[in-house]
């Protein structure tokens, strides 16, 4: 069932601040949950996701945490180019698919600089300029279970980011191969909706 922001709202004064949760804990938490909370009232087609994702941030206290074993916070960069005409992929290494730049949080509450940091370490480059003010796109999604490792969830929370300066960068271990896509060769690479969800988005923020 979707429900409208004021049911939003809700959730986070009823879930968010548990009253055994330490102060900053709380507050960690609080960063994330207004984003999600500006994002919902501008994708309001997206209200059950987001509602799916405060849940979970608001009544789990190791939410950035990996060793939270039914799932956790992971950043990720939509890299463009100065132009924005192209994306950079990563062909991934575990997972064999063709991705957004991103990983884990770690313990860090701040997203976007956890998308920043994965961004510069996977594709060598340094100079980004953060495109807009919040969430770009948000996704759930399963990771699948990999040796001592239980099937997970992954709450991915995306950011788009502009290369600034050169775009050569270096292939990092946790890649096969990383590529500069035409926006709209995307889907000769991928069928996954989340990725050409995100097409879609960015193709129409370049229309506006």
């Amino acid at each position: 069932m979707v429900h409208g922001p004021h049911h939003v709202a809700s959730i986070i004064a009823d879930l968010a601040f548990p009253p055994e949760a330490s102060s900053l804990r709380r507050m960690h938490r609080k960063l994330l949950l207004d984003q999600l909370s500006v994002y919902q009232a501008t994708h309001t087609d997206e209200a059950e996701t987001v509602e799916r994702f405060i849940r979970f941030v608001a009544s789990q206290p190791e939410c950035f945490e990996r060793s939270l074993a039914i799932g956790h916070i992971t950043g990720s960069a939509w890299i463009v180019t100065p132009d924005g005409s192209e994306v950079l992929l990563t062909h991934h290494r575990k997972l064999d698919r063709w991705l957004q730049l991103g990983g884990h949080a770690d313990g860090d509450p701040d997203v976007i600089a956890v998308a920043l940091k994965e961004a510069r370490e996977e594709s060598g480059l340094e100079d980004f300029e953060l495109v807009g003010d919040g969430i770009f796109d948000l996704d759930i999604h399963p990771i699948p279970a990999r040796k001592n490792e239980p099937e997970h969830l992954h709450y991915d929370v995306r950011y788009v980011f502009r290369a600034n300066g050169h775009t050569d960068f270096t292939v990092s271990e946790e890649s096969h191969d990383l590529r500069w896509v035409p926006i709209d060769e995307v889907q000769t690479l991928t069928t996954e909706e989340s990725m050409l969800r995100m097409v879609r988005k960015w193709q129409s923020s370049l229309s506006i």
